[in-house]
């Protein structure tokens, strides 16, 4: 499986911020998007997710016989901002994404084995989302996403609200998932990506481009 992406065009009024960018994600890897702050990261991925119309060009998935499709409930999106239910628990958060995703899981699992894959702390499941820190939240979402296992995995800024265990925590995760995935995670940090991926996507003057990490240096991307 493959996610392409092909002669992208976004602009907002008069400034042009995808100009044109072509790439091909592989089921398999994971990979790095990099950019300066403003470089249209949270763009493209809004395109990609549908929660933004572009220009022209084209998105779309092919499977192992090259045919072509694109089906949105496939893709999943864990914003850079958690976008959560906070008047509920993180508890019955789970209970209810599992519920309405019943179809889709293979094994349910209880809450408290759900919290335990990203390791969230049981005992704040009984708070509301609410009172979560972002770092707690970010979890949460990123819970989510793990839950529904979508065939893509986009990623805003994934690992700067955690703390370093967590962060550690949540590599080893994806690592652990991406054989059966698309997983794409944008930063503006060319060290967290070299630790993590196994391709790096460099989005600069509003194209796309596979890097070789040693031709940059991390004060590029600061």
């Amino acid at each position: 499986m493959e996610l392409k992406v092909e002669n992208l065009i976004k602009s907002f009024e008069e400034k042009r911020v995808i100009k044109g960018a072509d790439y091909s994600f592989e089921k398999g890897k994971i990979y790095g998007l990099l950019g300066r702050n403003g470089a249209g990261k949270t763009t493209l991925f809004n395109c990609i997710s549908s929660e933004m119309d572009f220009d022209s060009g084209k998105i779309y998935m092919t499977d192992e016989e090259n045919s072509e499709s694109m089906n949105y409930e496939k893709i999943g999106y864990v914003y850079s901002t958690p976008i959560l239910p906070e008047f509920l628990t993180g508890y019955e958060f789970i209970r209810f994404f599992t519920d309405i995703n019943k179809k889709k899981i293979k094994n349910i699992k209880t809450p408290e084995e759900y919290a335990d894959m990203v390791c969230f702390d049981r005992s704040d499941l009984d708070k509301l989302i609410k009172g979560y820190s972002h770092g707690m939240k970010n979890k949460m979402q990123m819970l989510a996403t793990v839950i529904a296992s979508p065939e893509v995995i986009l990623l805003d800024e994934p690992l700067t609200s955690l703390d370093v265990v967590a962060a550690h925590e949540m590599k080893e995760m994806l690592m652990n998932m991406k054989k059966d995935h698309i997983i794409i995670f944008s930063t503006h940090i060319l060290q967290l990506a070299k630790d993590l991926c196994d391709e790096i996507v460099l989005l600069h003057g509003g194209k796309l481009a596979g890097v070789a990490d040693e031709v940059y240096h991390s004060a590029d991307f600061e």
